[in-house]
Formats: C-alpha cells, structure tokens, sequence
C-alpha cells in the first residue's frame, strides 16, 4: 500500500497526455500488487495462495519499467524514481522469499 501511494503522488505531475498512458498503467500496476496479494489470501491453498503472489511480483517487475520509462522521458525525478525502485527492491525481496518459503513447505 506504501508503495502505491507514492506512485500515486509520484505521477500527480506527470504531463496531461499521460493520463491516459503512463500514469494509468502505473498506477493500475501499483494498485495490482496489495491487490493479488489480498486475494491470494483468500485462497484455498498454498497453490492458489503463490499463483496470486506470483502475479504481484509481476505487477511489481511492470512497474519498475514503466517507472524507469518515465524517468528516461523527463515525467519523473531521479530521486522519485529512486525511492519507487527501493519500495520495489523490498517488496521484491519479500514477496521472492514468501513465495520460496510457501513451495519449500510443499517439499
């Protein structure tokens, strides 16, 4: 949730034609992240439960290309885009080590 709430404010001065590009995908990809890891929660397995971790660490690898896309046009500061990719680098990190953690328990 952290990490969605700076990409949201992070694009809030993103150029008006990205609206409906740039800024949009980012923050549908931010929101995607705590959302798959919500509903992976509500799974039934462990099985279900990765699959869903699985796609937010998919969210999260967009994300970090969208932002370094739009650090590369001029939308968003390096330092901005610094603290976005170390959110991402955390949550990676996490999201890496539960989902290892959840198919070494299956072994």
């Amino acid at each position: 949730m952290v990490l969605a709430r700076e990409v949201y404010s992070a694009t809030g001065n993103f150029p008006k034609q990205e609206i409906f590009g740039l800024v949009s995908q980012m923050r549908r990809a931010s929101v995607s992240i705590p959302s798959n890891i919500a509903e992976g929660q509500g799974q039934l397995t462990d099985k279900g439960f990765v699959l869903y971790l699985s796609r937010a660490r998919g969210s999260l690898y967009e994300l970090e290309t969208k932002a370094e896309l739009a650090e590369s046009l001029g939308y968003l500061a390096k330092p901005e885009l610094d603290q976005v990719l170390t959110e991402c680098q955390e949550l990676g990190r996490m999201l890496h080590g539960l989902i290892n953690s959840m198919r070494e328990e299956k072994h």
